[in-house]
């Protein structure tokens, strides 16, 4: 299929894990595609999967300035969108305890405040039709143990999603939001964990999903596509879950 032949598509946090499944996925369909990150090795690897032809740029999920940047340089290169996967975000666990200001800014800032100040600055460049979708958790759902914080962030913009889909529907923008279940990506390595514990924390988390197994980021980026596409036309402010089962039990 090539169901975004001519479209231009936004997937920030796009150098790894989920955001460059979907990226490759978009440019397989046909989509112009660019893509952010923070890592600027993880950026040339990108670059060099996606193609010449993709956009790849440095940026700050966390940042204000960067998200009016982000959009001044899409604008710059001539660039409107017909589709944001809003997918750049950080998760850390820690005892509720042990969570210190640093860890609650950090996540907010990223996961929420980015999110939502990108958005904003991206409303010029979105054609008519634009789907925007929104990567949650299934954490926002599960009183998952050292969570807190991060599932707060991930609640926060599952009613984001919503909120945003009655406001931007009569520009002509849908808003949707997935939450994965536990997948195979590099964020798993970022949670601040040693080796040790991180096994025994994800061996925990396989064993509550029906399926027994993690799912992978193609498995993500399946759905995210169908969200962002002509064939999802009639979904507007929902939450698909991709866990699974996780959220069943």
């Amino acid at each position: 299929m090539n169901r975004f032949e001519g479209k231009s598509i936004l997937v920030t946090g796009g150098s790894s894990g989920i955001g460059l499944a979907a990226a490759q996925a978009f440019a397989a369909e046909g989509a112009r595609v660019v893509v952010t990150g923070r890592d600027a090795a993880a950026l040339e690897q990108a670059k060099a999967q996606l193609g010449a032809h993709a956009l790849v740029i440095r940026n700050d999920a966390g940042s204000l300035v960067a998200a009016k940047e982000l959009a001044s340089t899409i604008a710059g290169s001539g660039i409107k969108l017909d589709a944001v996967f809003v997918n750049a975000g950080v998760a850390k666990f820690a005892a509720f305890p042990e969570v210190d200001e640093a860890l609650w800014d950090q996540t907010f800032d990223i996961n929420v405040k980015g999110a939502y100040f990108q958005i904003q600055a991206l409303l010029p460049l979105l054609n008519r039709g634009a789907s925007i979708v929104i990567n949650g958790s299934i954490n926002a759902h599960l009183g998952m143990p050292n969570s807190s914080v991060y599932a707060a962030s991930k609640a926060a913009v599952i009613s984001l999603a919503k909120t945003l889909s009655a406001e931007l529907l009569p520009r002509g923008v849908r808003v949707n939001v997935i939450s994965p279940g536990p997948v195979h990506t590099p964020l798993y390595g970022k949670l601040g964990m040693d080796a040790a514990t991180l096994e025994t924390v994800a061996a925990q988390i396989q064993a509550q999903v029906p399926l027994g197994r993690f799912g992978t980021p193609q498995e993500i980026a399946s759905t995210v596509l169908h969200l962002a596409s002509t064939e999802s036309a009639f979904i507007v402010g929902s939450e698909i879950i991709v866990d699974g089962g996780m959220s069943q039990l």
